[in-house]
């Protein structure tokens, strides 16, 4: 059973920074890597910042150059640095990895 736990979510102000991390409990084989998603209410899930095991990164339009996602193979875990947090970014928090969810992580980002 692969289970997905994220951790680092918080109540921050706006322009503050958050560190979001995942920690799997065993390696799969994902050819998309491991992602992180978010969910506002009302709003449908989207994509924030996938990276391959290559490294390959990509990040949606509206958090590009404020957040950074990486990954430490070995420990199993992926991060996501959340920089110049805006209320915009208050949501539930996921990470993703090949068909495996987390419960989500909560991001409240106040004015």
């Amino acid at each position: 059973q692969m289970q997905l736990v994220e951790s680092g979510g918080g109540l921050v102000q706006a322009g503050g920074s958050l560190r979001l991390s995942c920690a799997a409990s065993r390696t799969i084989f994902s050819p998309n890597g491991m992602g992180w998603y978010r969910q506002a209410p009302g709003n449908e899930r989207e994509l924030v910042a996938r990276i391959t095991s290559g490294g390959v990164t990509n990040y949606a339009d509206s958090v590009k150059g404020r957040f950074s996602i990486s990954r430490d193979s070995a420990k199993k875990t992926a991060y996501l640095e959340m920089n110049s947090l805006k209320p915009e970014d208050t949501a539930v928090y996921y990470c993703n990895w090949g068909a495996y969810w987390g419960k989500g992580t909560l991001v409240t980002v106040s004015t």
